[in-house]
């Protein structure tokens, strides 16, 4: 029996399905689909769901009518997906859950709706440019790709688990990311990944039906070769002088916003940092540079003088600190802040405040909410509770580090960002990002929150350094090797040497360029082949 008879009968249902039965199947397609992300990286899935895709958008009727109903089903495509793979979001509302477990709905379902509206506009723009024939899967490529870069950026942008990241795994294919960044690693994806579905194409309509689908495994394969000589080309190599201590705390978010225990979590802090990892190590004094994660205090560092001292006397002469940390405005002691920052310090053992970055993209309903003192005149708050809302910073900057490289300061999902999150000639030698994923619990956020962060340092050519709460921390290379992490959930430290920065990469380059002109050439393609099926 052929492929292409065997696809045959799944493939008509799926095209002459109507109603729920249609419904049902896109929403089985989408969920599925997540299984390509982390932690799974089962993306072969992706093989069989977006041809399910393709022949949904087969199956519309003409004009408006099509439309529409592709639009419908790339809905339910959409909210099967992000319903599977943000499902982790809920699990914030419940941290506290006197106060936030109302809104449990509309975060495990609420926010996947509102997100698969985007998924909705792509194959209703593909339905409008759809073809025939193998033309028709550079249709859907371009429409979603379209649609996702609008995901990433519209209100603020959520370019979480673009399609793209499906080829992070195995590390050899996430290389291409360094030439096309991952808008065009997710435009390759969607094409490469429908493909399958030409093989019940007629001859009349693909004269090779099989052609599209073993020149995808050209590609992979030949992304997979480029991958390989690239990891073979750069070995991880070192800045001499430089090692480094990340503290992963563990700690629960309870404890980490209890003013009242503000000595007890400092004194957990120092106590962890200045633990042994071997027989060859002795605590901090090992370390030029120590790390600690996003928002570490239960209290405003620079307003607690004598908890700063603390820090001050706790580190070594030859050892600075890298910390994050909630920092209120510049306000007279007296006067108490209504609003705040969150914010990394550079400190050294002096107690010397060397540099602070301001987060500049806020995390909504998180960080502060939309019309924010209208919703709070009603009795909303953000997540965080900090009343007026987080402050966003001014500019994306580096930051001077004594003995090392200037550094790049991300905190929490600003990694997820792929554009220009390098400042225009600034171009840094290491990325650091601090982060709290422990108001995900255990779940398969934070696997994806580092799956971003590989891809990031990929896309730069720059080691990342990621520090987080509860996990998952690590040193990543250039080209997205883990050099060593510490599990999701655990209390540790981790010890390691400063990757070496690589030349910047050809997107770091030209960013989105050579995305754009894979989209216009293949929508020319695309509207050439409609004309001459008109």
């Amino acid at each position: 029996m052929s492929v292409a008879t065997a696809l045959h009968s799944p493939a008509r249902a799926t095209i002459l399905s109507w109603g729920w039965r249609r419904a049902a199947i896109a929403l089985v397609a989408g969920a599925s689909s997540a299984l390509a992300m982390a932690p799974f990286n089962a993306w072969p899935v992706l093989f069989i769901t977006f041809p399910v895709l393709v022949w949904l958008i087969d199956g519309t009727g003409p004009g408006r009518r099509g439309v529409v109903s592709a639009a419908i089903a790339g809905w339910w495509f959409g909210l099967g997906y992000f319903v599977a793979g943000l499902y982790w979001i809920g699990n914030a509302f419940l941290v506290d859950a006197e106060t936030f477990a109302w809104l449990l709905p509309l975060a495990i379902l609420g926010l996947p709706a509102l997100l698969a509206l985007f998924m909705a506009a792509g194959c209703a723009l593909a339905r409008l440019i759809w073809t025939k024939d193998w033309s028709r899967l550079l249709s859907l490529a371009v429409a979603l790709t379209v649609s996702e870069w609008l995901r990433g950026h519209i209100l603020s942008g959520f370019p979480w688990n673009l399609f793209g990241y499906a080829l992070a795994e195995p590390l050899a294919m996430a290389q291409a990311a360094s030439l096309i960044g991952i808008w065009g690693v997710s435009f390759l994806a969607i094409a490469i990944f429908a493909s399958p579905a030409t093989l019940i194409d007629d001859r009349a309509r693909t004269k090779r039906p099989w052609l599209p689908f073993a020149l995808s495994l050209v590609l992979l394969a030949a992304s997979g070769g480029y991958g390989a000589w690239r990891l073979d080309r750069h070995p991880t190599q070192f800045v001499s002088g430089v090692k480094l201590r990340l503290m992963q705390p563990n700690l629960q978010q309870d404890v980490k916003f209890n003013y009242s225990a503000k000595d007890d979590v400092l004194a957990r802090y120092m106590a962890l940092s200045d633990r042994a990892t071997g027989p060859q190590t002795s605590g901090v004094r090992d370390a030029t540079i120590l790390i600690w994660p996003e928002s570490a205090f239960p209290f405003f560092l620079t307003r607690e003088p004598a908890e700063l001292a603390k820090i001050a006397n706790f580190l070594p002469p030859q050892t600075t600190l890298i910390t994050g940390a909630v920092r209120a405005p510049n306000l007279s002691p007296a006067v108490r802040p209504t609003k705040a920052y969150n914010s990394i310090y550079v400190i050294n053992h002096d107690g010397d405040i060397l540099s602070i970055y301001d987060k500049l993209h806020l995390v909504p309903f998180g960080e502060y909410l939309p019309f924010q003192s209208t919703l709070e005149k009603l009795g909303f708050q953000q997540l965080t509770k900090v009343q007026g809302g987080f402050i966003p910073g001014a500019r994306r900057r580096t930051m001077a580090i004594p003995g090392a490289p200037r550094v790049l300061p991300l905190i929490c999902y600003e990694v997820a960002f792929s554009d220009a999150i390098v400042p225009t000639g600034e171009r840094p030698g290491w990325i650091v990002n601090l982060t709290n994923d422990g108001w995900f619990g255990n779940s398969t956020g934070p696997y994806q929150h580092l799956q971003m962060a590989r891809l990031r340092a990929i896309e730069e050519g720059l080691p990342i350094v990621r520090s987080a709460n509860t996990g998952i921390s690590g040193v990543i290379d250039p080209v997205g090797r883990e050099l060593g992490h510490l599990a999701l959930g655990q209390e540790a430290v981790l010890d390691s040497a400063l990757p070496v920065a690589l030349p910047p990469t050809v997107f770091s380059h030209w960013r989105h360029m050579p995305l754009a002109i894979m989209v216009v050439l293949s929508a020319l393609v695309v509207l050439v082949r409609r004309r001459r099926e008109a």
